[in-house]
């Protein structure tokens, strides 16, 4: 099974296993790729930033993935800031400035 099919195996046991409880707080996951059995996510809305997003991505996404798939070695949590949320904190700024 090549990368992209594997993706779209972990996006199936996402949906199925792992959104309901994320959006039931308001929250998301985006899968952002697979390659040599590691799965990168990044979490969405309220999920995202949240102190226990480590434990999230650890207990619920990476547990619900590797039960269904265990040939997915490990889910990394990527943190980067994205341009979205770049520009509201900068209109958010721009909006205090005296």
């Amino acid at each position: 099974m090549n990368d992209r099919e594997m993706l779209k195996n972990i996006e199936a046991v996402v949906e199925k296993n792992v959104r309901p409880a994320l959006r039931s707080h308001g929250g998301d996951v985006e899968l952002l790729s697979y390659t040599d059995g590691i799965c990168r996510v990044r979490l969405l809305g309220k999920c995202s930033g949240c102190p226990s997003a480590f434990i999230t991505t650890e207990e619920i996404i990476r547990e619900a993935i590797v039960k269904e798939l265990p040939m997915v070695q490990d889910v990394v949590l990527v943190t980067e800031t994205s341009d979205e949320l770049m520009d509201f904190a900068k209109s958010l700024m721009g909006r205090h400035k005296a």
